[in-house]
């Protein structure tokens, strides 16, 4: 009965203990978690316990002290007061950015990924130890005798009278024992799936250095993007403290007018109106100013708490020539763009997998041996191998030494329709693989058509922009001019002191727009590189 009892309760102790573990799940749905906090603000797994780190209330987590916020980039802090130009903030972004240590770390699994598939030429070699010890009692037992007739009874009693005065019948056996063998088999022949393995392993390794290329492309494109930005904004900064300097000049007029009795309180309202407005865009815009910093020092995978200074690029020339792409130079700029040749290289790697599969139609040529020594005396007929390669060793009660080898050829005959299902998920993955090829190639395409409109229409909208900022400067001058001398309005001055602030930021707007759709074509064609990231192509 006590038996039975143990029986029973111990699967329920061990069934309890399985959900135990929702205790350090949330209590309930409407109350925050309450986690298990160390002395460090470290979360650890478990509930929280008498000793454990008091939490905020409400649904805010504790500080961890081992995150910590990385400090300003060396490499830029040794150079402050320095001003960066683009190229050397690339370089910094290359060796700084997160993206590349990803990159190059899966082009190095790819590597090694190939290393793999090479080594099924090779042989497997094992070696296994198993040892043990083995100890038997028994006890006794009351001998008996039957079908003797009618002496049966009493010759049991009599041998049971014996067992009972010898104490029973008593004996122990004891032995060790352990076995050593070193395991071989070497696949020789399956007609072609390692070599179409492999080659499905290069191509996929070759795509993923073209990524890894890509990934620099992507650095490089997105601080030079962010680059210009940030130089737009600083720019803008600029021509707004200009403006409020001449909406606080025309103001100071009309407050000077207003006082030689010539002018109105009107007039000096609108001015400081002017001037409002001016500083109020003036604010905004240097908000932008470090906002676009920031996105700079993101770009460049630095820490956001890095001061840094970057060169003045206005005024640079702009090459205004008309951009026409021929057909040939896009058909060069698809055929080396990083995404076009990574899908190249994986329809490659999917059509060497559907030769894989169709091999598994196909014997299989290979041998197997081992070399086996065993001594002891465990008095067991066979002990299980160990590990999923390992063969069963047989017969730990002598000493022996032996050796094996095998030759044979594996014939596939029915799986229950396995193989075909592996060839046709293959056949299909290839047949989407070059699909996949065949729209990259039509997305690159149209990029590069984008891009190139991009470019034309900035540079035509910054020749334009030129025009209209001049007329601007014009109207704006002469309508000061001619309020101060008394013939114009405060009307007309603000009107146009508006039109050539509007006018000065549409031309530097569209000067830099103009720099980022040429990075955007130069990244477009698939040759952005360091040093080209902020060129205009004249001619294509």
């Amino acid at each position: 009965m006590i038996h039975f009892k143990k029986t029973v309760l111990l699967p329920l102790l061990l069934s309890g203990c399985a959900t135990q573990a929702l205790e350090t799940a949330p209590a309930s749905p409407d109350r925050p978690w309450q986690p298990n906090v160390a002395a460090n603000g470290e979360l650890v797994p478990g509930k929280p316990g008498s000793h454990a780190l008091a939490v905020p209330a409400g649904y805010t987590l504790p500080s961890n002290s081992q995150i910590h916020v990385r400090p300003p980039a060396p490499e830029l802090a040794t150079q402050a007061g320095h001003a960066y130009s683009l190229p050397e903030l690339i370089d910094i972004a290359q060796s700084a950015n997160p993206e590349t240590r990803r990159a190059w770390n899966l082009a190095r699994d790819a590597a090694l990924a190939v290393g793999i598939t090479k080594s099924a030429y090779l042989p497997r070699l094992t070696a296994t130890v198993v040892g043990g010890y083995n100890h038997s009692r028994n006890d006794g037992a009351n001998p008996s005798v039957s079908n003797v007739g009618i002496a049966e009874n009493a010759i049991n009693s009599g041998l049971s009278g014996l067992n009972s005065a010898l104490g029973g019948v008593r004996n122990s056996r004891s032995g060790a024992g352990e076995i050593q063998t070193l395991g071989m088999e070497w696949l020789l022949f399956d007609f072609g799936k390692r070599e179409a393995v492999i080659a499905a392993t290069k191509q996929a390794q070759i795509a993923t250095n073209v990524l890894f290329t890509a990934a620099h492309q992507k650095i490089i494109y997105g601080v030079t993007t962010a680059y210009y930005t940030h130089a737009a904004a600083q720019s803008r900064v600029v021509l707004l403290c200009k403006a409020r300097d001449n909406a606080r000049f025309v103001e100071a007029a009309a407050v000077a007018k207003l006082h030689q009795g010539q002018g109105t309180i009107v007039d000096v309202t609108q001015a400081r109106q002017a001037t409002a407005q001016t500083e109020l865009r003036l604010v905004q815009a240097e908000g932008d100013e470090q906002n676009t910093a920031l996105e700079l020092l993101n770009a460049i995978g630095i820490s956001p708490n890095t001061k840094l200074e970057t060169l003045d690029i206005s005024g640079r020339p702009l090459g205004l020539d008309d951009i026409r792409l021929t057909d040939a130079f896009v058909q060069q700029a698809v055929s080396r763009r990083p995404d076009v040749l990574a899908a190249y290289a994986n329809a490659k790697a999917a059509k060497s997998r559907v030769r894989a599969a169709k091999s598994e139609f196909l014997p299989k040529i290979f041998i197997t041996g081992n070399v086996a020594y065993t001594t002891g005396r465990l008095a067991l007929s066979s002990v299980p191998g160990v590990g999923s390669e390992a063969p069963p060793t047989l017969n730990l009660s002598s000493n022996a030494f032996s050796s094996l080898i095998l030759g044979g050829i594996t014939v596939p005959i029915f799986d229950g329709g396995t193989r075909a299902a592996l060839l046709k998920q293959a056949q299909d993955q290839s047949d989407s693989a070059d699909t996949t090829l065949q729209q990259t190639v039509d997305s690159s395409v149209k990029q590069i058509v984008v891009a190139e409109n991009a470019l034309r229409t900035s540079l035509r909208a910054y020749t334009a922009s030129a025009k209209l900022e001049t007329a601007a400067m014009t109207s704006f001058e002469a309508s000061s001019a001619a309020y101060r001398s008394g013939v114009g309005s405060m009307t007309q001055t603000s009107i146009a002191q508006n039109a050539y602030l509007d006018a000065t930021l549409a031309h530097s707007d569209a000067y830099y727009a103009a720099l980022i759709a040429a990075a955007g074509l130069a990244f477009g064609t698939g040759s952005l590189n360091q040093n080209e990231g902020s060129s205009i192509p004249s001619a294509m």
